[in-house]
């Protein structure tokens, strides 16, 4: 059996550094200990919990906002509503409105149906006024208070205050009575069932109704026109290209009858060049003495200076459903109007390149002209130089040819003797004769 020696003796300063490697080796494997979290991540910690807090507030406020949503979309068990439409009478069945005619003085009976269709008891009034065609076209009646002067005065109402309860029906009968002095032509007007709602101290008026329009037979004279046109123009920025533009035009019902309108407008330039042709759509019918303005968009039209727009409307008489008479015809009416259709894209590259030609000439003008100048200060300058460089010669050279006289008289020209022998000079004193002369004879 062996046993464990345990050695009292110090440990050599190798096998200190071995022990030391190995505990840090064996602390390495086993990572740091509990509680030694760096510092650093406690912040990022902080931040997290921030965001997750402020992430779930956000979102309990948004399904907030999309129950609140919910709830205000869902229908409220008290939400008011009624329905009205022609009754099946003598007078037809499945009809969309109320069309008759009739003679002066007589009377036409019918009738109204009024359905409740709110989930408790309403109290409607039903009461006719006036009809009237609104700026776009489409059939309005008078207000309440406004006193109607012609079918809507016509028309008497059984029951003026009805009450009913829940998915309850009530037939409203009426009657018409034309005036004996009612002029010919066509009439507008509309039966309505009416609530007047009063929520904090304001009074508004809920009306549903069907139209009625009664033709008193007599004359007919239908009759329209076509005023105030006017064209604009709009360019594109490609140069030369067509452009868009818009007629408007005003159409009034002159005559008695209803009329439903048809326009054809058309655009050229002049003399009729490129023109293009557009047809008028959703044009409402005409009652008589009312007045639309009807805008039609025309595109693709050539910017050629100048445009005309010819405005050429038709109309026909509407007839009741079911009637064999035929209608008296229409008289075509048409009008125009001018405007300028100038390419001004076009226009303003034409005076660009106009522009830079021009200023490219003027200054090619300038520096030749400057050139020439320069040339010509040049020469001159070259002249003037030259001119006095000559003069300065001139003036060098009479200076140097001219003899002065004393120079001469005190320099005596030697002279030699004409037989070979050397000259001897002769001075003579002054005042003494020839004989008193004395020779000299150079040295040899």
């Amino acid at each position: 059996m062996s046993q464990a020696v345990i050695s009292d003796a110090p440990a050599s300063p190798r096998t200190t550094e071995l022990a030391r490697r190995g505990r840090h080796v064996a602390d390495r494997r086993r990572g740091p200990r509990r509680g030694s979290r760096p510092e650093a991540l406690r912040p990022l910690l902080g931040v997290a919990i921030a965001i997750a807090i402020a992430l779930s507030t956000w979102l309990g406020a948004v399904a907030g906002v999309g129950a609140a949503n919910a709830a205000e979309k869902e229908p409220s068990d008290t939400t008011v509503s009624w329905s009205v439409r022609p009754a099946d009478t003598a007078q037809g069945t499945g009809r969309p409105n109320f069309a008759y005619e009739a003679l002066p003085g007589k009377s036409v009976a019918d009738a109204l149906l009024v359905t409740n269709r709110s989930a408790e008891g309403i109290e409607l009034e039903v009461y006719a006024a006036d009809g009237f065609l609104t700026p776009d076209g489409s059939l309005d009646i008078l207000p309440k208070g406004e006193e109607s002067v012609e079918l809507g005065s016509w028309v008497e109402v059984a029951s003026p205050r009805i009450s009913l309860a829940s998915g309850q029906t009530a037939e409203i009968p009426f009657e018409i009575t034309v005036p004996a002095d009612a002029p010919p032509g066509d009439y507008a007007a509309g039966v309505v069932a009416s609530m007047t709602v009063d929520a904090e101290g304001v009074v508004t008026e809920r009306r549903l109704g069907s139209r009625v329009h009664l033709r008193v037979l007599g004359d007919l004279a239908p009759a329209f026109s076509v005023t105030d046109v006017t064209v604009a123009y709009t360019g594109t920025p490609v140069p030369f290209a067509p452009g868009d533009g818009s007629v408007t035009f005003t159409l009034t019902n002159t005559g008695n009858t209803r009329l439903a309108p048809d326009a054809v407008v058309q655009v050229a330039g002049p003399f009729g060049l490129a023109p293009v042709t557009v047809r008028g759509s959703d044009l409402p019918e005409l009652l008589p003495g009312s007045t639309i303005e009807h805008t039609v968009q025309v595109a693709g039209i050539a910017p050629l200076g100048v445009v005309t727009a010819d405005v050429a409307a038709s109309g026909e008489v509407v007839s009741r459903p079911g009637e064999s008479r035929v209608p008296p015809a229409v008289a075509d009416v048409s009008a125009s109007a001018t405007t300028w259709a100038v390419p001004w894209t076009s226009l303003a590259v034409v005076l660009l390149v106009a522009g830079l030609v021009t200023w490219w000439l003027l200054a090619r003008r300038r520096a030749k002209a400057s050139k020439e100048q320069a040339i010509a200060a040049a020469v001159a300058a070259a002249l003037a130089e030259r001119d006095a460089a000559e003069a300065e010669a001139s003036t060098g050279s009479t200076d140097t040819g001219s003899t002065d006289p004393d120079s001469a008289d005190t320099d005596p020209t030697p002279t030699r003797s004409t037989s070979g022998a050397p000259s001897a000079a002769v001075d003579e004193e002054p005042g003494s004769g020839g004989d008193d002369a004395r020779e000299r004879v150079p040295a040899g």
